[in-house]
């Protein structure tokens, strides 16, 4: 009796190790369900006690208490947040287009002199250092007395640079800093992408007579879109949330020069109010013009689809 009931719990847990095995579906939400736990516990719902924050008033000392919309009212007559939102923009006008030129030049430029993994590994030390000590060490090499590209400005005839100090420099001087940090990391993402670009297709592009130029724009280009995408809506986030670098060298000066919308939010935080719900809502501000902004970029470069499977 005990050997039967054993060989029909057997059975049965055979069975559904074979429904499991046999169901992609199934099978694909068990390997994604630790991360999709993590997501959750991390992520989501932290995201949703945010927005329900944003609509109270709470310093951290006691309960918060319902407000409504007065914290968006708030931060929406706050020439302050405008200011950050502003300046925001303007680093990533500054970032992106020179980060993405020069990676899509470092890419072509590995694609065609050399496949090294020492090389590739050379280009991403940037990335992996973190961002407090990349941004000390700018810190230093910038500085206005001591630092050694002064001294070296100063020495061919240009002059000393204030770059951190000065109003007019600092956001492009953060801009460069982080320039310096990515492209190399983004350059390998693109090469990756060059690698599945069939060779076949140059080859026929070079027979009709086709020059560099032309080849560029009308194969790597189109084909390294999905790529290109990736990488362009990603620094684009990540340069909305630019905080660490500009912590560490200018604090949000010189006279607010630098003060971005994550500053923004910190200062209201930690500094200037101790308001939760001012920072969280300008945080569900920053969230929404973040996602209107992938949402039109994914649009604009057709990320979902790539022109590779016409040749496939």
């Amino acid at each position: 009796m005990t050997v039967n009931a054993s060989t029909r719990q057997t059975g049965f847990l055979s069975r559904i190790l074979n429904t499991i095995s046999n169901n992609e579906a199934i099978l694909g939400l068990i390997f994604v369900l630790p991360s999709l736990i993590g997501f959750t516990a991390f992520f989501a719902v932290p995201a949703v006690r945010s927005i329900f924050i944003s609509f109270t008033e709470w310093n951290l000392l006691r309960d918060p208490e319902w407000v409504g919309l007065a914290n968006y009212q708030d931060i929406f007559a706050d020439e302050r947040f405008w200011r950050s939102l502003t300046i925001t923009i303007s680093y990533v006008l500054w970032n992106i287009p020179i980060q993405t030129v020069l990676a899509v030049i470092m890419a072509l430029l590995m694609n065609r002199v050399s496949n090294s993994a020492i090389f590739r590994s050379i280009m991403i030390l940037p990335w992996l250092m973190p961002n407090v000590i990349v941004a000390s060490l700018f810190l230093w090499l910038l500085d206005p007395t001591l630092g050694i590209v002064n001294i070296v400005l100063d020495a061919v005839g240009i002059g000393k640079q204030g770059f951190f100090g000065l109003p007019d420099q600092a956001i492009a001087t953060i801009a460069g800093v982080n320039i310096w940090r990515h492209m190399g990391y983004n350059a390998v993402l693109l090469f990756a992408g060059l690698k599945t670009i069939p060779t076949s297709l140059y080859e026929a592009a070079t027979v009709d007579g086709a020059n560099a130029s032309t080849r560029f724009f009308r194969i790597t280009l189109p084909l390294l879109r999905p790529v290109l995408a990736f990488v362009i809506i990603t620094s684009v986030i990540g340069s909305f949330q630019i905080f660490d670098t500009i912590a560490v060298t200018t604090q949000g000066g010189p006279a607010g020069a630098t003060r971005t919308i994550i500053f923004y939010i910190y200062q209201e935080v930690f500094e200037r109010r101790i308001s939760m719900g001012t920072a969280t809502a300008a945080s569900t501000v920053l969230f929404l013009i973040l996602v209107t902004i992938t949402l039109i970029q994914n649009r604009f470069f057709r990320s979902d689809r790539s022109d590779l499977a016409e040749y496939s």
